[in-house]
This record gives C-alpha cells, structure tokens and sequence, in this order.
C-alpha cells in the first residue's frame, strides 16, 4: 500500500482517526518547531529548514504510523495557514504610493503570470507549474507558492514542484536582496526609485525589508509598501486560479473553502479594528501551521525525486525573476522617473 492509500483510509471513529494521525502530525511538527529555531537563531528562512529536515526523514513517508499524518499535515495544516493569511492584510498604508505605481504593480503581476505560462510551455513544464511559479515570483514568494499550490488540483501539479518552488524562489530572492541593492546604485537611482524596485521585483517580504533598508530608511519603507501591494493581490488570484480550475477533481463550481475564508478574514481585517495581540497570534498560527506543511512535503519527497526535472523547473523561475526584474525598470523609469 503506498502512503497516499494508507492517508487515505478512513479512521473507525474520532479516537481511531486520532490515533492514525498522531505519529505523523507530531513528526512534522516537531520538524516545524526545530525549523523555527533553527530560523530564530541562524538567520536562515524556516520554511527551508523545514523542507530540509522534512527531506532527510522521507524514510518515514512509508510507514504506516507516520504516512497518514503527514498526508494530514501537508493538506489539511497548509489550507488552514493559507485560509489566515488573510489577517495580515491590510491597505492603508500600501495607499500612500498614489494610483500610478499601485497600477504599475498590477501590470507587473499580470505580466509576470503571463511570462511564467510562457516560459513554462517553452521549457516544457505543464501550465500550472508555470501559475504556481509565476505567482510565486509576482507576489510574495514561497507564501503564495503554497497557497497558490493548495488552489490547483492536485492532479495537475505535484508535491514536487511545489518544493522545488519554494526552494528557488527562496534562492533567487536571498541573491535579489544582495544583488538588486548594488545593481540599482550602479545604475544612479534615486533612493526612491530603488526603494520602488526593490519592493516590485524580490520575491519574500522579509528579503524586500532586508535590502530596502539597506540602501536607507526612506528606500525601505517605499519598498514595503509596494511589496504589501504585491501581497495584497495574492486574494485575487487565487479567486482567478480557483475559478478557472472550478469543476476539476470532484471541487464542483464553487471556490474551495479556504479560499473563502481568506476572503471573509481580509475584509474584517480592513473594515474592523480587530485587538493586536490577536491579529499577532493569528499571525505566528498561520506562519507555523506553514511551516509545519513544508516539513510535511518534505518527509514525503526524496531529494532524487525533487531534483529528477530539478534544472527546467528552476530555470523557469529563474527567468521569471530576470523578466521581472527587466519589467519593473521600464514601469520606474515611466511612473517614477519620468512621473
């Protein structure tokens, strides 16, 4: 029996279903929690600790106490971080930009979509792969990767490629956030034309805060408020995602549960003034309940299987990255140079 029929197996009762997936969700959990340490102290993300130690126990992904915990935590943990996500959205200072830059933002997204479908066909990646990158590039990196992955079906992508994912998006940003800082300096542009870049073109937010306030304390906060606008289109998305794979794998025409909760958390998140301390612990449920996902997708993949169409897959987002970035110096040098 292989792990996803042994996930699969329904549980005689609550205490039967508990005992099934115990071993498995304390495992990723456990890894999660390791992962976030390892985060806090080294600097590192945790979502990439956490694929890491997943990865180096995949030999647990067959046993029968652990593979339907796993199932559990990588499905059913990654829609939930997903569905809270939604309380950290908010627009108010994301506005201060004005309309022609938030307008240059959405250009880029749909662009960047659009070069990762195309890029995708070319080097023969499957057409959600190339969404699944291609979001994860335009919007907020390995966060919209995996919720970008929990809105296609899953017969059209595989586990792999959303680690894969997550790793090169994760790469690419961390050499943005060195890279970009210098290139935009040689190239003589005012701190708020690279805090604009920065925030339009690296893919995590924590890389965006990380170079953006490296150039100086203006450039950063320009940069994170163009990234929030990047961030805050992730809703929308993944609505487009949602309906256009509407019918597939038993889903039927409506929007996937999560997704609608994403939605509903959004807009309270912006119509009411909802108590700090629990918009942080929301906040650091839905960062571990990711966390502990990835650790999930880790167990069940080996490394030879994440790597088997490893180069295509990490040449398309790094292509992306470069279209992207080549996009976004047009739409300065029209909304904020010549602006």
């Amino acid at each position: 029996m292989t792990p996803s029929e042994i996930a699969a197996t329904p549980a005689p009762g609550l205490r039967g279903w508990i005992g099934d997936n115990r071993g498995g969700v304390a495992l990723a959990v456990t890894i999660g929690l390791a992962a976030s340490f390892l985060s806090e102290h080294y600097g590192a993300p945790a979502m990439l600790f956490a694929l890491l130690l997943g990865m180096a126990f995949n030999f647990l992904a067959v046993d029968p106490r652990a593979a339907p915990g796993i199932g559990l935590a990588s499905r059913t943990f990654l829609r939930l971080g997903v569905a809270l996500l939604g309380l950290r959205l908010t627009f108010a200072d994301v506005a201060q930009l004005g309309w022609m830059p938030v307008a240059g933002v959405v250009g880029l997204l749909a662009l960047t979509l659009a070069s990762g479908l195309g890029v995708a066909r070319v080097l023969g990646r499957p057409a959600a792969f190339g969404l699944l990158t291609g979001g994860a590039v335009a919007i907020c990196g390995a966060s919209a990767a995996l919720a970008i992955a929990a809105v296609i079906p899953r017969a059209r992508l595989r586990e792999e490629d959303v680690l894969l994912t997550v790793v090169g998006v994760t790469a690419f940003s961390t050499l943005a956030m060195i890279l970009y800082p210098v290139l935009f300096g040689m190239l003589g542009l005012t701190e708020v034309e690279q805090g604009y870049l920065i925030g339009a073109t690296i893919h995590d937010v924590a890389q965006v805060v990380g170079a953006g306030y490296s150039v100086g304390e203006r450039a950063g906060d320009i940069a994170t408020f163009t990234k929030l606008e990047r961030v805050a289109l992730l809703p929308v998305v993944l609505l487009v995602i949602a309906f256009a794979y509407r019918g597939e794998a038993g889903r039927g025409a409506g929007l996937p549960w999560f997704v609608v909760v994403f939605v509903v958390l959004m807009i309270l998140r912006n119509l009411l003034s909802l108590p700090e301390f629990a918009l942080s612990a929301v906040n650091e449920a839905s960062r571990f309940l990711l966390v502990t996902a990835i650790a999930a997708l880790g167990v069940k993949t080996s490394l030879g299987q994440l790597f088997t169409t490893g180069g295509r897959g990490l040449a398309v987002i790094g292509l992306e990255s470069l279209l992207l970035l080549g996009m976004a110096l047009g739409v300065a040098h029209l909304l904020v140079i010549g602006g």
